[in-house]
C-alpha cells in the first residue's frame, strides 16, 4: 500500500506541477513548533540526543539535538494532525512514539531515556566504521589493507549490520563474484582471505566485547561539542527500495535535482514547499537496451536495476539547464526545466562519463572512468573532445584497448562467469575532476594514486603521483588550492599547484583509517572544506585557517554519501546513496540538509496534555 500511495503521489505531482501556483510560506497556524526535554529515568538531563520528528508520504524528517540542560527545540514544521518522534542517543535506548498530536500549534515532549545495559545491542548501535576497524585491524599487509578499503567499499559502507552477516562458503562466492561483476577487483589472494576474515572480525563473542570494553567509561559516547548542537538535518525519502540517488545538485532557483541511476529518472525537489511532493522527470528510453554500452547477454547489475542510460551525476549549466552524465547510456544529457525535456549526447570516444564539471567559458569537463579518457564538450558549439588518459602497465593498456570488442563479445556470449572470477588487474580509473581558477583542469585517477593537469586549450597533461591513497572527488578553494579526499588513507589533502606541495591532514574518525572519505566540496563564501563521512554516517568540516575539524552526526544509520553540495544560505546538501538500497535504515534513499546554525532556541512553550 506504501508503494501505491507513492506512486499515487508522484503521478500528482507531475500532472499538476505545471498549472499549480507557487506556494507560499506556512503561515503561522500553519505550523506547529515543537520542542521539549530529553532526561534519563532519575531526571537528569542528557546532551546531545538526536531527537526526529518525522511526517508524510514521502518521509520528511528533522532532526535537532538537545543541549546541555537536556532541551531541545525544532524549527516550526507544517501542521499535521500527528507526527512521529524518535529520540537517540549512542548509549541509551532508542525512545519511538508514532501518532503524537500537537495543541495549539505546539508539540511539547518530555522523553526519559533508559541506559543500554546490553553489550550486544549497545555495539549495534555504533557505525559502520566502528566495526570495520575490527577487521582492518587483522591486516598485516597494509597493501592488503588498503586494496580491501578501496575495492570493497565502492558502493555500501562496510561493518555495517548487512555486512557482517555470517555466511556460508556458497554465500561468500556470490557476493564475491557479484561485486567483481561490478567492478569491485580483487587479487585472488586477498579474495581468498576474506571470509575468514569476515568471520573472525565479526563473531560477536569477541567482536562485541572488544567494542564495548569501555562502555561504562564517560568517553565511551561524549555529547557532541555544542557547536554542532546547534545544527539541525532535514531528510527527505525519494525513491524506491530498487533506487539509487547517487549525486545531486542544488540549483539556483532553490529547488534540488538528484538522479536515481537504477531507475533512469531525475528528482526535483522544493524544500521552500513542504506540502508539494517531488517531480519526477524519466529519461527517455531511446531504443538503449538495459545495461545501455554495458548490456550484457544475462541478468542487469544490479538484479534489480532498470537503467539503460544510469544517470550519475549532475551539474547546472551557466543558462540553468541541468546536465547529466549517463554512464550506462555512454551519453551526457541536458535536462531543460523549462520544458522538462531531455537532449542526449552520445560520447564520441569513451565508455562511463562519470563527474562533470563547468568552467568559466560554459564547457563540460567530464571523467570517463572505465575506458580512461578525460572530455569536454561545449554545449554552445556541439565540439567533443576526448584525450585517452595514461595506463600505468602494459596489461592496463591492452585491456583498455580490448575493451569496445569485450563490450561487444559480452552482448552476444554470456561473459558473467569470467567477470565474475575478477582476476585482480584494476584499470585506471578518472574519478574526480574540477576546474581550477586559472581554467586548467585537474582530476583524479583513483586506483593509480595520483592526480592530474591539463591545459584546456592544448589538451596536454601531467600527472603527480599522490602520497597518500585512492584520492577520489576533489574541489579547489577560491585561493586556488586543490582539496582532495584519501578515499582509503582517511585523509584530506592540501595541494598547491604553484609548488606541487601536498600536505595531508588525518580525519579524526575513531579508530583511525576506518573513515572512507568518497568526497569533499569546499564553499567558496568561506573557503569551509566539507567532506563525506561516508563510513561512519557523519559530516565533517574542516576550517583551513585553524586547521579544526567538526564532526556532525547524521540521524539516519548507514547514510552512504557521495557529492556534497550548498544552497545560498550555505547550508550543505547531500544524498543517501548507499547500494543497495534496503541496507539503509529505513530502506529507502534520502537527500539531506545540514544548516549547521539552524536550531532555534530551546524553550518552547509547555501546552496543557503534553506528550511523555
Amino acid at each position: 500500500m506504501r508503494a501505491v500511495a507513492r506512486a499515487v503521489a508522484l503521478l500528482a505531482a507531475l500532472a499538476g506541477a505545471a498549472s499549480a501556483p507557487a506556494a507560499s510560506a506556512p503561515r503561522a497556524a500553519d505550523s506547529v513548533r515543537v520542542g521539549g526535554r530529553v532526561a534519563s529515568g532519575a531526571g537528569a538531563p542528557i546532551a546531545g540526543a538526536m531527537v526526529t520528528v518525522s511526517y508524510g508520504d514521502p518521509i520528511r524528517a528533522t532532526t535537532v539535538f538537545s543541549d546541555d540542560a537536556g532541551r531541545f527545540a525544532v524549527p516550526s514544521l507544517p501542521a499535521r494532525d500527528a507526527y512521529t518522534v524518535r529520540v537517540r542517543r549512542l548509549g541509551w535506548r532508542d525512545v519511538r512514539r508514532t501518532g503524537v498530536a500537537p495543541a495549539a500549534g505546539v508539540l511539547s515532549l518530555d522523553v526519559a531515556l533508559e541506559r543500554e545495559t546490553d553489550p550486544a545491542a549497545l555495539a549495534a548501535q555504533l557505525p559502520a566504521n566502528r566495526w570495520l576497524g575490527l577487521l582492518l585491524a587483522r591486516f598485516d599487509d597494509p597493501a592488503q589493507r588498503e586494496e580491501f578499503v578501496r575495492q570493497c567499499t565502492y558502493c555500501h559502507q562496510q561493518g555495517s549490520a548487512a555486512t557482517r552477516l555470517e555466511r556460508e562458503d556458497w554465500q561468500w562466492e556470490k557476493v564475491l563474484a557479484l561485486m567483481a561483476r561490478m567492478g569491485g577487483m580483487l587479487t585472488p589472494e586477498l579474495r581468498a582471505r576474506v571470509p575468514e576474515l569476515f568471520r573472525a572480525a565479526y563473531d560477536p563473542a569477541t567482536a562485541v566485547p572488544s567494542l564495548t570494553a569501555s562502555m561504562h567509561a564517560p568517553e565511551f559516547a561524549p555529547a557532541p561539542p555544542a557547536e554542532v548542537r546547534r545544527a539541525v538535518v532535514e531528510e527527505w525519502e525519494l525513491g524506491q527500495r530498487a533506487s539509487m540517488q547517487h549525486d545531486l545538485t542544488v540549483h539556483p532557483d532553490g529547488r534540488i535535482y538528484s538522479v536515481d541511476m537504477t531507475q533512469d529518472a531525475l528528482y526535483r525537489l522544493d524544500p521552500s514547499r513542504p506540502g508539494v511532493a517531488m517531480e519526477v522527470f524519466p529519461i527517455p528510453e531511446g531504443g538503449v537496451p538495459i545495461g545501455g554500452a554495458f548490456a550484457l547477454d544475462g541478468d542487469p547489475l544490479p538484479p534489480y536495476s532498470n537503467a539503460r542510460h544510469g544517470p550519475h551525476s549532475l551539474q547546472v549549466a551557466p543558462d540553468g539547464s541541468v546536465w547529466v552524465t549517463l554512464a550506462l547510456g555512454n551519453e551526457l544529457g541536458r535536462f531543460d526545466p523549462a520544458t522538462a525535456s531531455w537532449t542526449l549526447h552520445p560520447l564520441e570516444e569513451g565508455f562511463y562519463p562519470h563527474t562533470l564539471r563547468f568552467d568559466a567559458k560554459g564547457r563540460i569537463w567530464f571523467t570517463v572512468a572505465a575506458s580512461n579518457h578525460l572530455g569536454m564538450l561545449d554545449p554552445a558549439t556541439g565540439e567533443m573532445r576526448t584525450v585517452r588518459l595514461p595506463a600505468r602497465t602494459l596489461g592496463q593498456a591492452v585491456a583498455l584497448r580490448l575493451l569496445p570488442a569485450m563490450l561487444w563479445l559480452g552482448r552476444h556470449v554470456d561473459l558473467r562467469g569470467v567477470a565474475a572470477e575478477g582476476g585482480g588487474m584494476v584499470l585506471p580509473v578518472p574519478y574526480g575532476v574540477d576546474v581550477a581558477p586559472d581554467g586548467s583542469v585537474w582530476f583524479s585517477q583513483l586506483n593509480e594514486h595520483r592526480i592530474g593537469r591539463l591545459d584546456p586549450e592544448t589538451f596536454a597533461y601531467e600527472l603527480i603521483d599522490t602520497p597518500f591513497t585512492a584520492p577520489r572527488r576533489l574541489r579547489f578553494d577560491s585561493k586556488g588550492a586543490l582539496w582532495i579526499p584519501g578515499f582509503s588513507s582517511g585523509v584530506v589533502a592540501r595541494f598547491d599547484p604553484a609548488t606541487r606541495a601536498f600536505r595531508t591532514f588525518e580525519l579524526p574518525i575513531e579508530p583511525r583509517g576506518s573513515e572512507t572519505p568518497y568526497a569533499l566540496h569546499v564553499d567558496r563564501r568561506t573557503d569551509e572544506v566539507w567532506i563525506c563521512g561516508t563510513n561512519s554516517d557523519t559530516l565533517i568540516r574542516f576550517e583551513p585557517a585553524s586547521e579544526r575539524f567538526t564532526v556532525y552526526p547524521l540521524p539516519t544509520r548507514v547514510t552512504y554519501t557521495r557529492e556534497i553540495d550548498f544552497d545560498a544560505e550555505g547550508r550543505v546538501w547531500t544524498s543517501n546513496s548507499n547500494t543497495p538500497t534496503w541496507q539503509i535504515e529505513g530502506g529507502f534513499p534520502r537527500v539531506l540538509r545540514l544548516d549547521p546554525r539552524g536550531a532555534p532556541p530551546s524553550e518552547v512553550p509547555a501546552v496543557a496534555g503534553a506528550a511523555r
